[in-house]
């Protein structure tokens, strides 16, 4: 983004002017979350990866965000995202 700006090119007296727009490269998953199956009462990790060390990202259920607690714990470590579930419960599911 700070190569973004008008730039010129000058011969004399002539010029010649562009705006040059350098837009932000979009945070892409690099490794997908994968399906996984758990024996009730165990902790289950779910992580993926993602192209931006350490970009933003938000743990959801049922579409509802997940917060770090005694149930879950959250984490980011340079690329990876992690979700410990622990004790999970068929709820859970």
């Amino acid at each position: 983004k700070s190569d973004s700006d008008t730039y010129s090119c000058d011969i004399g007296d002539a010029q010649s002017r562009a705006k040059l727009v350098v837009q932000e490269k979009p945070c892409i998953f690099t490794k997908e979350l994968v399906d996984t199956e758990v024996t009730e009462g165990e902790d289950v990790i779910l992580h993926c990866e993602t192209s931006e060390s350490d970009s933003p990202v938000k743990w959801c259920k049922d579409g509802k965000s997940l917060r770090n607690s005694s149930k879950y714990n959250i984490s980011r470590s340079g690329f990876e995202a992690k979700l410990v579930i622990h004790r999970a419960e068929e709820r859970d599911s």
